[in-house]
């Protein structure tokens, strides 16, 4: 994974692109959501220097927008057998973690996209908020907003 280096108290450090939790997450989600009917394609991790992208075959049952508060599964008995093994944790709530993760280090917000019999996760490094487009700031607040809903939390001016 790319990392930066950092001093922190004196300390040289490495500071990973994007965090563990976020990576693991969409792994999980990857594996669990991905259509196993389809042939010759499966589940596929890609580093960039600014981003890292998982993808899995097979379009979503549940609309992208929806991601942070639907849920369904296509591999029911998988996700099951993930969750009994410590894989995943909850139905739902691996892409809440990654948000609240993004928010928190403050990177730009996920990009969830479908692509040809492909779903698409798009977690960025960090980013100046002067380099980020209208679309990143628009998806931030959005996910921070259902995020919020969510969570049965207040959003305000400050939260956002």
């Amino acid at each position: 994974m790319p990392q930066n280096e950092v001093i922190e108290d004196a300390i040289r450090k490495e500071v990973k692109l994007v965090p563990e939790v976020v990576i693991r997450e969409l792994l999980a989600n990857a594996l669990i959501h991905q259509d196993f009917e389809l042939t010759g394609t499966s589940p596929m991790v890609e580093v960039y220097a600014d981003r890292v992208e998982i993808s899995n075959p097979g379009e979503p049952i549940v609309p992208v927008d929806r991601f942070i508060d639907g849920y369904q599964s296509r591999n029911e008995r998988l996700a099951d057998l993930m969750r009994r093994f410590g894989i995943c944790e909850e139905k739902s709530s691996g892409i809440d973690r990654v948000i609240e993760a993004a928010e928190f280090l403050q990177l730009p917000a996920p990009d969830f996209l479908v692509e040809h019999q492909r779903t698409v996760a798009v977690i960025y490094g960090a980013k100046d908020f002067k380099l980020m487009d209208r679309s990143d700031r628009v998806r931030a607040c959005y996910q921070h907003c259902v995020l919020q809903w969510v969570l049965r939390r207040k959003m305000t001016n400050q939260t956002l």
